[in-house]
């Protein structure tokens, strides 16, 4: 049986083989393939990547701030997460009020150019301390648009009312088990003009089946060695505390991907993590009986989490 941390190595070894070549939003390019599966069961340890560390504080604190309904970068600021930086100070540096130094190569320039690195870094220092102090500033320019949170707790519909998904899947859950409806969806045709990002991770449904809940995922696109290991990460999280709220037991995270892919300045990271031996995979403990709702960072307690070193790689904007 392939282990959890194998179905992402497979995933990353049939890219490598098998990858068409294909140019991107980004002008990066990259290796991809379309439709994959991978399937954990949250039984047998989180899903938490040991061939490289992934932040799990980072993964917490995003993921409450999509339960939270939250568009602005100032929450995760706040919480020492740099995740959603660049597509907002992208917005900046763009607008006609930004009066720093040109920045017109930002998203196709590499930032292993030692001059525009330095300029880049000093501007988004800068950036972040005005979304932190200024709330004028960050109310104009830390908004990301109608991004996973807003349509997780406010779809709008045509009649103006607001739809509370992830509330009434959690409802629909307790009282309906065995419905085949338990879906959230972060894909509002409506709201993509808006979104600083379209979702990446546009569907997921719930599933109740023995006592235990389980997740199915839908991604469009898959940026697999930066993006995937934080969905995979989360989105097992996520089922782990609804479960909690329901009265369940954690059962399988299904992750689908349609557009699978690495981007061309990933792939010597990739190989150096297949180079890497998995290690035992940890634990996740989520204290007291909150709501999902009322949860905070300091609820979830990450144990035996024992990773090789951390893989830098540049972001693709």
């Amino acid at each position: 049986m392939i282990t959890s941390e194998q179905e992402y190595l497979e995933l990353c070894k049939k890219v490598l083989a098998e990858g068409s070549k294909r140019d991107d939003r980004t002008n990066t390019g990259t290796l991809s393939i379309f439709g994959h599966q991978m399937r954990f069961d949250l039984a047998a340890g989180f899903p938490l990547l040991t061939t490289k560390k992934v932040p799990f504080r980072l993964v917490v604190s995003e993921l409450l701030w999509f339960i939270n309904g939250d568009t602005n970068i100032r929450y995760l600021l706040q919480h020492n997460n740099n995740i959603w930086n660049e597509w907002a100070f992208k917005n900046w540096v763009e607008s006609e009020e930004y009066k720093g130094p040109n920045m017109t190569d930002f998203g196709n320039r590499s930032l292993t150019d030692n001059v525009f690195k330095q300029v880049y870094d000093e501007q988004m220092e800068l950036f972040k301390q005005k979304i932190l102090t200024d709330e004028p500033f960050a109310k104009r320019y830390g908004d990301l648009g109608s991004v996973y949170g807003k349509q997780w707790r406010a779809w709008k519909t045509a009649q103006g009312e607001m739809i509370d998904q992830l509330q009434e899947v959690i409802e629909s859950i307790k009282h309906n088990p065995y419905s085949r409806r338990h879906i959230i969806s972060a894909w509002n045709p409506e709201d993509v003009p808006t979104m600083a990002l379209p979702p990446c991770h546009t569907m997921f449904q719930f599933y109740v089946a023995d006592g235990k809940l389980s997740c199915q995922l839908y991604q469009r696109s898959a940026d697999i060695f930066l993006g995937v290991p934080f969905n995979i990460a989360s989105y097992a999280l996520l089922t782990m505390m609804i479960a909690k709220e329901c009265g369940l037991k954690p059962g399988e995270f299904v992750h689908t991907l349609g557009d699978a892919h690495i981007y061309a300045n990933h792939i010597k990271q990739v190989k150096l993590q297949l180079d890497r031996e998995p290690r035992a995979l940890p634990t996740v403990t989520i204290k007291d009986n909150k709501s999902v709702f009322d949860m905070e960072i300091e609820d979830i307690l990450l144990e035996g989490y024992d990773p090789h070193p951390t893989i830098k790689a540049p972001i693709a904007v």
